[in-house]
């Protein structure tokens, strides 16, 4: 999976198609990502002890991650590509202009 945790994206399809956040977290096994204020359902909570409360809260839930591209900061959402550079460390690179992510 290259999509990482911290990766600005972009959704590219689904009912929140447009829509760019950050990805909170990624979940490899699943081919899963949350992205932030993306895909938000209504959860209701039951307060626990004295100190949570309880009620409706909004929660972001899991998406595939063939529906977001990462968005490079000269071409927009683009698909990554892996290079080695002179010391043979590899990096993630954009496959529209060559930049390291």
């Amino acid at each position: 999976m290259k999509v990482r945790k911290g990766d600005r994206v972009q959704v590219l399809s689904g009912k929140e198609r447009g829509k760019t956040g950050e990805v909170i977290r990624a979940i490899p096994s699943e081919n899963r990502v949350i992205v932030a204020g993306v895909n938000v359902a209504k959860r209701h909570q039951r307060p626990t002890r004295a100190t949570t409360q309880g009620g409706i809260i909004d929660k972001d839930m899991p998406m595939p991650v063939s529906n977001v591209a990462v968005i490079c900061g000269k071409d927009g959402p683009t698909r990554i590509g892996y290079a080695f550079d002179d010391a043979g460390r590899k990096h993630r690179v954009c496959r529209k202009c060559g930049d390291k992510l």
